[in-house]
Order: structure tokens, then sequence, then C-alpha cells
């Protein structure tokens, strides 16, 4: 039996100062939770050190991640991700104090042709709508600006997700993390949203960024919905360099309106 991989960070929050306050200790305390959430993005740019170091290079432009995040990482708390091979697949799981917080599944699968959605200007930010059932009805369009990925961003990542794969700075490689975060600006950047959380992504990468290109995201909402008092949102998004070639195709769920 393959024995199972393993990486540890020391969880850090990079979202202090963010417009979501579930990264926020007094604001997330409000909702039953010890402070601060680490966020889902960069819970997923931990597990991504693993599947690099089992499958290598190939991975990162023909391979895929899915990950939920049941419970959360906190800031200056141990990450244990796991990697557990079982044929073709690489089972993972991130531990926190003892607590079961992320589970997923990561490959090699074969490459497939994507088209991404039309681009949808997004709104001035002092003009984007509160997010509910209107701004994120199925069917909308979602859009972030173009973010020009230069070496001190790509540099200031690494050092935040505790990255050690050397892959990255050798071959100026942009950190799949990255991509995850535009999926994120998705939301961000199209509606004013209250506390909120990222709770899972399926992404399949396409093809490798490069420090000096510009990515964005084109998504689609695909699903609304009410689950046990949370509304949830379903994006398909494609992340793409320099506007035309696909870096990765994601299904990114999030919650973005809390019970209570």
């Amino acid at each position: 039996m393959t024995a199972a991989l393993t990486h540890t960070v020391e969880a850090y929050n990079t979202a202090l100062a963010s417009e979501n306050k579930i990264h926020d200790d007094a604001i997330a305390q409000r909702f039953g939770f010890t402070g601060g959430l680490v966020p889902g993005v960069e819970v997923f740019a931990y597990a991504t050190h693993v599947p690099l170091a089992h499958f290598g290079r190939v991975w990162l432009d023909g391979g895929r991640l899915d990950m939920r995040f049941v419970k959360p990482v906190y800031d200056g708390r141990t990450a244990i991700v796991t990697g557990t091979p079982g044929g073709a697949m690489l089972r993972l799981a991130v531990t926190s104090d003892g607590i079961a917080c992320a589970t997923g599944e990561a490959a090699l699968v074969p490459a497939v042709a994507i088209t991404a959605a039309d681009r949808r200007e997004p709104p001035p930010q002092a003009n984007r709508p509160p997010a509910d059932e209107a701004s994120l009805a199925e069917g909308t369009l979602l859009s972030t600006r173009p973010l020009l990925v230069t070496a001190e961003i790509a540099e200031s990542y690494l050092a935040d997700v505790r990255e050690t794969l050397p892959l990255y700075r050798r071959e100026e490689i942009i950190h799949p993390g990255l991509l995850l975060r535009r999926c994120n600006a998705a939301l961000v950047e199209n509606a004013v949203l209250p506390p909120w959380i990222h709770v899972g992504s399926r992404a399949h990468f396409l093809s490798i960024g490069r420090i000096g290109e510009m990515i964005e995201a084109r998504a689609r909402v695909t699903a609304n919905y009410e689950r046990k008092g949370h509304h949830f949102v379903d994006l398909d998004v494609v992340v793409l360099a320099d506007g035309r070639r696909p870096l990765a195709h994601v299904t990114h769920t999030a919650i973005y309106r809390l019970r209570g």
C-alpha cells in the first residue's frame, strides 16, 4: 500500500481587512465561530500542495481538485493536509486541532474544450447591488476585472499560503489558489455581500498561468437556493489568461447569506 502524504501549514487569515466580515473575529463570533475564518480559497491552496507533490507538474495543466469545507480553519492554528492514494484517485483531508475541516479528491483527468461565458463588465464598486435572489439569479453573468499577476503578487501569495514547493518560483508559475481567488472576486466585484462563506469548489486545471499574465474570471450563476436557512449560490466559472486562454474551469459554491 502506498503511504499517505502529509503537508503541515501554520494557517494564516489573509482576509483580516476584507469586506467579508466573516474573517473578523468579533463578527464571526456572533455567528458561533471561535474567531475569524481563514478563507476557504486559502485552505484549498494548502490542499494543492499534496496532489502536486504526488502527481507532479502535469497536474497543474491536467488535474482536478474537488474540495468541500465543513469546519473552519483558524488563524495561527496548525492545518494538516493528508493525501491517501487509492487507484488513480488521491483522497484528501484537512484537519486542524484534531477536527476534520475539509475533504476532497484529486486526480489527473483528460483535457476538455471549454468555452467561457460572455464578459459582462462589473459595476463600479459604489453601484454594486445587494447580493440576493435577483442580483444572483440563475443565468446571471458575473465577470471580474483583469488582474495583472506581478512577481510581487505571486511571491506574496506563496508566502501567505506557506507554499514550499520550489516549482512555482523556479518556473514563474501562478499558484492555483490565486485562480480560486478570482472565483471569489466574481461575487465580490458584482454584489455587496453580508458575511459569507465559501463552502466548496471543484476545479479542473486546464493550463499553467505565468507571472506577467492578466487573469480574470467569467462566471454564470447556475443555482440560487435555500437550505436549512442558509442561502447558497453556485457559479460555473472559467478563469482566463489574457482574456483568451482557459486556465481553470471551476464549480464554485458559497453561502452568500448566512442563517440568522
